[in-house]
């Protein structure tokens, strides 16, 4: 066994444990009160897990981004907000470690995260965009002397009052065009959060992802130098999508579980008779393996992708259509089999006090059709179709 791969398992395990003992015990009262999994989170500090991704070399875990992917379906089957926050803050570290420059710094910065645990949330949604990532109203201008800033006004902001840092999408300066973009990294303390909505949803309940005003005062240098384009089709929607992936599929797992402890204590309630609800989750556990094996799909070709000279193949659009494809079949499928074991164990799992009950897993899964709204990625999708044939 590699030291790779031994690494990966240890810290698949320690997520196991953390989603277990931690995330679990806590998730009903996260739902319910609609609040930070502050315990879950506090553990995965703990356990080093919030730079899992940043490299050795800066004093991070160095998983791989299946390790990570794996971790993110561990917290899912426990406490779908916790994993879900997980999730987002990896898709930033990522994002920051695959566009690294050597000196710059965000290298340093990514040995802070490192170093102190810092969670980065996202502000990449925007009042009057239509949920298209790839333009923003909002840019950076002059601020104060040897200083730059922004403002913008976000419908969603992700676990943003519980965060250390930001990670935000704005226009390059004043007269740039919609779609040339920036990331920017904002730290807590340049930045202010004007609330703008509340949080009072059907799931995600514990991501707390209410609207604000986000404003900054940063340094020049803390601008991602990459080209916004180039980091958005060779990390951050693929990311996003196979890292969300995982989570849906821990809740969908989760659910069935349930679903097959109904069904055995209903055989040991009569044994020797039949017993019909049996029957039904085997079909819906063919559905979870499709699923799972999707997942797993998707996740090894953006790997090997990623490996190829200049990470060409990500900038194709048929390499959209295959990571928006897994988005559309994974948040389609997460809530229909949840749907489905809830037939399967009938009013047991429909009462929130049952042992059985797969009411919290049903709403969050509801919420990956939102997630990047499904229609407006069937939009895409139909405009690419004819276009991405010819590049095969």
């Amino acid at each position: 066994m590699s030291v790779a791969v031994d690494r990966d398992q240890q810290f698949v395990a320690e997520l196991r444990r953390i989603a277990d003992d931690v995330a679990g015990r806590h998730a009903e009262q996260v739902d319910r009160d609609a609040r930070f999994p502050f315990e879950a989170v506090d553990a995965l500090r703990e356990a080093g897990a919030l730079s899992a991704l940043v490299p050795a070399e800066l004093g991070g875990g160095e998983i791989s981004l299946a390790g990570v992917a794996r971790g993110c379906l561990e917290l899912g089957r426990r406490c779908a907000a916790a994993a879900m926050v997980f999730a987002m803050h990896q898709i930033q570290v990522a994002t920051l470690a695959r566009h690294l420059e050597a000196g710059s710094w965000f290298e340093s910065y990514l040995g802070e995260v490192a170093g102190d645990q810092r969670l980065i949330a996202s502000v990449t949604s925007e009042i009057g965009t239509g949920g298209d990532l790839g333009r923003s109203i909002a840019a950076v201008t002059p601020g104060e002397p040897g200083r730059l800033r922004f403002e913008k006004q976000a419908p969603t902001v992700s676990y943003g009052a519980h965060c250390d840092d930001l990670l935000t999408t704005v226009r390059r300066s004043e007269d740039a065009q919609p779609g040339d973009q920036v990331m920017v990294l904002s730290r807590g303390s340049e930045t202010e959060l004007e609330p703008a909505g509340t949080w009072d949803t059907i799931g995600m309940r514990g991501t707390c992802s209410p609207g604000f005003v986000v404003r900054a005062q940063f340094a020049p240098q803390q601008v991602l130098g990459f080209p916004f384009a180039t980091v958005l089709s060779e990390s951050l929607v693929p990311l996003s999508h196979v890292l969300w992936s995982f989570v849906w599929l821990g809740i969908a797992t989760d659910a069935f579980e349930r679903g097959r402890s109904f069904v055995r204590e209903s055989a040991r309630r009569r044994p020797g008779e039949p017993v019909p609800a049996g029957t039904r989750l085997s079909r819906v556990m063919s559905e979870l393996t499709m699923f799972g094996a999707e997942a797993e799909s998707a996740l090894r070709d953006f790997l090997l992708w990623s490996e190829e000279p200049g990470r060409e193949r990500l900038q194709t659009m048929s390499s959209v259509l295959r990571f928006n494809n897994l988005k559309l079949a994974a948040s389609e499928q997460a809530p229909r089999i949840c749907a489905e074991v809830l037939e399967v164990i009938g009013i047991a799992g429909y009462k929130n006090d049952s042992p059985f009950g797969v009411g919290r897993h049903l709403r969050d899964a509801l919420s990956a059709r939102l997630m990047v709204a499904n229609e407006r990625i069937h939009s895409t999708d139909a405009g690419l179709l004819m276009i991405a044939a010819k590049e095969r």
